[in-house]
């Protein structure tokens, strides 16, 4: 693996890293009546997208890598989605919305990336 490819995914495993610790911080305000409903929705595709994450970045055959960073990115769908309700429902602040939507915004970008590079090789 190139140096740069693996600062590339030290920056992504940082940036999901924030991502688990912003969202654990704000599920925790969410209502008791979502504590087994959106609230484990959201950290059942946070922690799936972490472990595809580390596969990704773990595995070295191409093909594997693209499958799990597709599985990454389809847990950061989801996680969009869910961040969508918590507005609409009002369980997060529009404050909370954007700073949320950034986090993923800025490590979608990096995924993008990442696949595209590896779809060149």
């Amino acid at each position: 693996m190139s140096n740069l490819t693996a600062n590339n995914n030290l920056v992504i495993y940082q940036k999901y890293l924030e991502l688990i610790s912003y969202t654990n911080d704000l599920v925790r305000k969410y209502p008791k009546s979502e504590t087994f409903a959106l609230v484990k929705e959201i950290k059942v595709s946070l922690y799936h997208g972490f472990r595809s994450l580390m596969y990704g970045i773990k595995t070295y055959q191409v093909q594997n890598k693209l499958k799990y960073l597709s599985e990454l990115d389809i847990e950061l769908d989801l996680i969009k989605v869910y961040i969508r309700l918590s507005y609409k429902y009002k369980y997060i602040s529009t404050q909370n919305y954007t700073a949320w939507s950034n986090i993923l915004t800025d490590i979608c970008n990096m995924l993008g990336g990442w696949i595209n590079s590896c779809r060149k090789k």
